[in-house]
């Protein structure tokens, strides 16, 4: 039991940083054991911490919340470091929205309009999200109705790269609009990587032409 003992020992200094108990940091009477190159069943943790040394492996806890916990022989090492790298890859494939407000006033003029619409086209392109609101102060509550048809009208100059979440809605003096980015802006893209080919192959047909006619 001494290799056990000596990598207790390392693993203890920094007990509160693992994500696993193992070895002699397993204080239960009998553990749940899985895996290869064993026979799966319920052990003392006296035979489980055997096997594990006779292996020269590590007797690690996988789910301390079972009854009994569960346990694998395995080489700790390695096993914490395929753990770390499955976390990240779920960190890196997990969406981080961002998203941009847009703030307008309910008598927001065309050129200020048009400025805030190219700038929520080019967010959209990048893939944020869209948050625009018209925001009343005072007496303008009354023009509630021109907050909503100003945001419906940048919601319609947004669809070609926009997808309206929720329409507009009032919450208190803020009549809100959320919009998306639009899916399958890569198929426009690829469409757009076509048409030099065809530009390509016409000016190659007008120039079969002109030669056929100068002879």
């Amino acid at each position: 039991m001494a290799n056990l003992r000596n990598n207790d020992r390392n693993f203890n200094r920094g007990r509160k940083e693992e994500p696993f108990r193992i070895n002699m940091l397993i204080k239960v009477s009998q553990v749940r054991l899985v895996g290869e190159n064993i026979t799966p069943g319920v052990y003392s943790i006296e035979d489980a911490l055997k096997i594990a040394n006779e292996q020269e492996l590590d007797l690690v806890e996988i789910a301390a919340t079972a009854t009994p916990p569960v346990c694998k022989i395995i080489d700790y090492s390695k096993f914490k470091y395929e753990h770390k790298k499955k976390q990240k890859e779920i960190k890196a494939n997990s969406v981080k929205v961002v998203v941009k407000e847009i703030r307008f006033g309910p008598n927001t003029d065309d050129h200020d309009f048009n400025f805030k619409l190219n700038h929520a086209k080019n967010f959209l392109s990048e893939g944020c999200k869209i948050k625009a609101y018209v925001h009343f102060v005072g007496r303008t509550i009354v023009f509630k109705e021109r907050g909503e048809e100003l945001l419906l009208r940048f919601a319609q100059g947004l669809e070609e790269v926009g997808k309206v979440e929720q329409m507009p809605k009032l919450e208190g003096k803020r009549m809100f609009l959320l919009v998306n980015p639009k899916g399958g802006l890569a198929k426009s893209d690829k469409k757009q990587d076509k048409n030099p080919q065809e530009k390509t192959k016409k000016s190659s047909e007008e120039k079969g032409k002109e030669n056929k006619e100068g002879e």
